[in-house]
């Protein structure tokens, strides 16, 4: 005679993540003809916006002057609008603090005499300690070049990995256009906020290509070979782990960027920060919708 089974009392990890599932819910219950609309509307606001404002590039990527004075403080704006006025040229300031000094830096165009920035500098503040860097168009334009490069090359083989791990063009086309639009819509916010596009940027947007795939062959992969009796029971519990891993990431790196003292990391951390929000909907709103689409009128992919 077998035992009777004995009902499990649920756990407060269970009583949590039904209240994620049933918060995230709305998403399931959403038409996937407006799942693919709604982001497709945003990528091509964020097309707009790059063909209009485009983020400036970096001087290490375009080439230009770099004054650093330490022991500087002063507002970034209006020491600015003095250097540009003295010099005849215009340039940007931005203030940094670290660990056992703050000061400023002075982004000037490529031909400005640095030693003439460090002598108006000093007439202002003697006390200071200032050091300077030049890099040359051509170094820039390498710079350029690389980094283009760079993004090329992780596309197509993020693209030759996805075909070869689903052999299916549809689902594999909707991943490799939620990374272009996650990367587009970073840049376009990027332009947005005044952030330079430089070599630690680009490896920002780099590092989209990887957490995009990652999410994307998560719900394709629980959609596709899916255990659950619906669509819709599958991909709440994919939602629902993919975003503990959305806002766990982004947490920490909104707390990198509120500590951090270095511009370069806090440009970083920000390019990541507009990845991972353009991310989850392109993810968990654009990709859902083609593959309950997908679903719907594939029989291999069962009903929805």
């Amino acid at each position: 005679m077998s035992k009777p089974k004995i009902k499990e009392k649920p756990t407060a990890s269970d009583a949590v993540r039904a209240r994620k599932r049933k918060s995230l819910s709305f998403l399931a219950q959403m038409e996937y003809r407006k799942m693919i609309l709604y982001p497709l509307v945003v990528f091509l606001v964020a097309l707009i916006i790059l063909a209009v404002h485009f983020p400036r590039l970096g001087i290490d990527l375009r080439g230009g002057v770099v004054v650093t004075a330490y022991g500087v403080s002063a507002n970034p704006d209006q020491l600015a609008k003095d250097l540009s006025g003295k010099l005849g040229v215009e340039v940007r300031v931005e203030s940094f603090t670290g660990v056992d000094n703050k000061g400023v830096r002075i982004y000037a165009p490529v031909g400005t005499d640095p030693t003439g920035i460090i002598r108006i500098m000093k007439e202002m503040y003697p006390d200071a300690e200032y050091t300077h860097s030049e890099v040359q168009p051509t170094f820039g334009e390498i710079s350029q070049k690389q980094g283009l490069r760079a993004v090329a090359l992780a596309f197509v083989a993020m693209a030759v990995v996805v075909f070869l791990f689903f052999r299916d063009p549809v689902p594999s086309m909707t991943i490799i256009f939620s990374a272009l639009s996650d990367m587009t819509i970073a840049l376009a916010l990027m332009g947005l906020f005044g952030i330079e596009l430089t070599t630690a940027t680009i490896a920002a947007l780099l590092m989209l290509i990887g957490y995009t795939v990652d999410s994307n062959i998560l719900l394709t992969t629980k959609l596709l070979k899916r255990k659950e009796d619906t669509v819709d029971k599958a991909y709440l519990s994919a939602v629902s782990t993919g975003f503990t891993m959305s806002t766990t990431t982004l947490g920490a790196l909104l707390v990198l960027w509120i500590i951090s003292t270095s511009q370069t990391i806090d440009n970083i951390a920000i390019v990541l920060i507009f990845g991972l929000l353009a991310d989850f909907m392109n993810t968990w709103v654009l990709n859902a919708g083609v593959l309950k689409w997908y679903i719907s009128k594939n029989p291999r992919g069962g009903s929805a």
